[in-house]
């Protein structure tokens, strides 16, 4: 056969075993509006299958509508612009810290049993608490897995998201969360706002209950190499496991202040 010929043949059963991938591809394609949520959708419940997760996950996954107000809080994250006296005036700091106090006080024994098993004072965690959810009063009331599919959808961070969603359809079929729960715009859920990731990783029970989802908390710091009686301010060798915990660096400067003036600085 003619070289011509040959490489003529080659190209073409190349192509050939390529069609079912690129078609693959392009049914599981993010988007940047919810034209093609459905298609998405199909194709990533039919991998998860492949890949193991159970019926009761994918079909939770069928049921996902795309989450437009997901999207809209996406896009619009501005508060992690502001200065740190502006964001801390924002996010009711002032309240956080005097609610923290008591607390403090009131829930002693946790706190304490939570710093003796895993090195972190309740000042970081109480503020963590008080900024995620207002102490638990303002969990989200989203459907959580519509929002992560949305968002694994999406064409700006479908990668990270993608591995949410993967571990989201793992709680599920492990009954630990269910296509019903309810959560925030990007899909936390709980006291203190975990992704599904993290409560795989990190997870020490029902994060509804605030014991629970203090100790994971605690547990995600201790991960990221929290040392007990360490400094937690910016510079502290603390600090990192704080930035761990959230990107913005407005935001770590705030948790690290009010964990601060819990614990009794000022």
């Amino acid at each position: 056969m003619p070289a011509s010929n040959k490489l003529a043949t080659i190209t073409f059963i190349a192509l050939a075993m390529l069609a079912p991938l690129g078609s693959r591809a392009q049914a599981a394609q993010c988007g940047s509006g919810p034209g093609g949520f459905e298609a998405w959708k199909a194709e990533i419940a039919r991998e998860a299958s492949a890949k193991g997760v159970g019926a009761t996950a994918t079909s939770a996954l069928m049921q996902t509508s795309y989450a437009s107000a997901t999207i809209n809080a996406d896009r619009s994250q501005r508060s992690f612009g502001l200065s740190l006296d502006q964001f801390l005036a924002k996010r009711g700091a002032s309240t956080i810290v005097a609610r923290g106090r008591s607390l403090k006080q009131s829930q002693a024994a946790l706190f304490a049993s939570i710093q003796a098993r895993y090195g972190v004072p309740p000042g970081p965690l109480i503020a963590i608490w008080g900024m995620e959810s207002g102490f638990g009063s303002q969990r989200g009331n989203q459907n959580m897995l519509s929002s992560i599919a949305t968002l694994a959808y999406d064409c700006r961070r479908p990668e990270f998201f993608t591995e949410q969603l993967y571990a989201a359809l793992k709680l599920i079929d492990r009954g630990t969360l269910s296509g019903a729960t309810r959560g925030s715009m990007h899909g936390e859920v709980g006291q203190t706002q975990f992704m599904p990731k993290n409560i795989l990783a990190y997870g020490t029970g029902n994060l509804d209950n605030a014991a629970n989802a203090l100790n994971s908390t605690a547990n995600f710091l201790r991960a990221h190499g929290w040392r007990a009686g360490a400094g937690y301010q910016p510079g502290e060798a603390n600090f990192a496991a704080i930035e761990a915990w959230n990107a913005a660096g407005v935001y770590q400067k705030a948790i690290a202040l009010m964990g601060r003036q819990i614990d009794g600085g000022q």
